[in-house]
This record gives C-alpha cells, sequence and structure tokens, in this order.
C-alpha cells in the first residue's frame, strides 16, 4: 500500500486516505441493515475504543513529530505544538457553539449550538459531522507533513494515523445510523445519513494536506492544532457519551484498548 502511495501527489495520498476513512464510517452505519439497536455496553465500549485511538493519535501521529521538527529552531521546540494544540481546542469550541448539534444518548433539550427547530434527527447527524473534521484534518495534515520530509513525519506513519483513524470510524457509522432508525428512519435512510456523517473527512483532509504544502513553516502548528481539535471532541463528546449509560469500566478498558492499538499502529509502521 505504501510503495502505491508513493506514485501521487501528497494531495492524491490524503484524499485516498480519508475516502477510506469514510468508507469504514459507512460500514459502521451499514450496520443498521442487521439489526435495529445496538447493545448499549457494546456501544460504550466502541465509543470508548475511538476515544483512545484519537488520544493516542493526538500525540503519537501529531504532537510528538510537530516537536520533533521544531527542535534546534530559535523557539522552544514546545512552542509550536504547544500553540496549535490550544488553537485547535479553541476553534473547535467555536464551531460546537455555533453548529447545532445533539450527542448521542442526550435529550433534545440539551441540543448544542444556535437554537434551532431542526428535528433531532438532522441534530445527531450533525454532532458525528462535527466530530469527523478534526479527523480527516489530522490525516490530511499528516501527509502532507510527510511529503515535507521531515524525518519525523514518514508516509508509513501516515498510513498508520489513517488506519488507525478508520478503525474507530466504525463505531461512530454505528453509533448514528442506529439512533436514525430508532428515530422511525427507513434502514436505507439510516444508512445514507449515517455515512453521510463521515463525508467531511475527505473534504478537511485535501485542505489539511494542501495548507502545510502551500506553507510549509506552519507545519508543526498544523500538526498541533489537529490534535488539539481531536483532544477537544474526544474530552467534549467521546468520553461524556461513553459513560452515560452507566458502563464506565467497559468504557473505560475499550478507551485503553483503542490507546494501545493506535499506539502499536504508530510505532510498528512509523
Amino acid at each position: 500500500m505504501i510503495d502505491l502511495l508513493q506514485n501521487y501527489h501528497p494531495i492524491i495520498q490524503a484524499l485516498f486516505a480519508t475516502c477510506f476513512t469514510w468508507a469504514v464510517t459507512a460500514l459502521g452505519a451499514a450496520g443498521v441493515f442487521m439489526a435495529r439497536d445496538i447493545n448499549r455496553k457494546i456501544l460504550d465500549g466502541m465509543l470508548g475504543f475511538a476515544g483512545g485511538v484519537m488520544i493516542a493519535a493526538s500525540y503519537w501521529s501529531l504532537l510528538a513529530p510537530a516537536i520533533e521538527m521544531s527542535t534546534g529552531k530559535d523557539i522552544p521546540a514546545w512552542f509550536p505544538a504547544a500553540v496549535g494544540f490550544l488553537v485547535g481546542g479553541v476553534f473547535l469550541r467555536g464551531v460546537d457553539k455555533i453548529l447545532p448539534h445533539l450527542h448521542i444518548g442526550f435529550s433534545l433539550e440539551e441540543a448544542e449550538g444556535i437554537k434551532t427547530s431542526w428535528q433531532r434527527s438532522t441534530l445527531l447527524i450533525l454532532a458525528i459531522t462535527l466530530h469527523n473534521i478534526p479527523e480527516g484534518l489530522a490525516v490530511g495534515v499528516a501527509f502532507g507533513a510527510a511529503a515535507a520530509g521531515f524525518p519525523s513525519a514518514t508516509l508509513a506513519g501516515a498510513v498508520a494515523l489513517a488506519i488507525g483513524i478508520g478503525i474507530q470510524n466504525f463505531p461512530e457509522g454505528l453509533a448514528v445510523s442506529m439512533p436514525l432508525r430508532r428515530e422511525g428512519m427507513s434502514r436505507l435512510k439510516s444508512f445514507w445519513y449515517g455515512q453521510l456523517s463521515g463525508i467531511v473527512e475527505p473534504i478537511a483532509g485535501v485542505i489539511g494536506a494542501g495548507a502545510v504544502i502551500l506553507a510549509q513553516p506552519i507545519l508543526p502548528y498544523a500538526l498541533g492544532f489537529a490534535a488539539g481539535a481531536m483532544i477537544f471532541v474526544v474530552v467534549e463528546e467521546v468520553v461524556p457519551e461513553s459513560q452515560r449509560g452507566g458502563n464506565t469500566d467497559l468504557a473505560t478498558m475499550g478507551a485503553m484498548i483503542g490507546f494501545a492499538v493506535m499506539m502499536i499502529l504508530d510505532v510498528a509502521f512509523g
């Protein structure tokens, strides 16, 4: 796979990688054709797993390379990663305050963002869509970083990140299509909107790769930005959702397994 990707421009590489993560989201959403609902324990464990993958990816695939490539410069090595990280969190906070959305398992009264009369199903879709923006951005920035030629950012590491994000996208697709089915949507519509929530990943991936290729000096900041955006989503959304059903130990173990899987992928590939 890596040898094949080397023949393409980094933006095309990012597009292929994020189309893969989108496809796994669609695969998860397809679970609605086999069942109307999913056991809450299974869902909480899978959400915990997704959170663990995102936390590990934020450090191993984004922050660590950002710090390495800033070493030996005129500014402290931690500065670009720290600034980018905090700006990424602030950016997602701003989007979170503006975009109307509803987290899984929450009542309609707990919807966030600008108040709207949109249906509950639409708000659920937007919540997962918001979640997918930093994931696509992270993959795109990783491929752009690999193209810059820094030893700490490799094509293999970017592929590992895409695989990890793809794995944790499976429960995300499932987590949006199943509630839509419970809301009364047909199986086909539930699947369609479930997979559609992942379409922002290729868009964000191409933007991320293009931005760091056009402006290489911002690369460490961009890596930190993607990490901060992902950590914001994990802490604000994924962890609370995984713990809300009362299966705290299961969700926590899922997070630890997800972290370990992403760490192994990054070290083994990178």
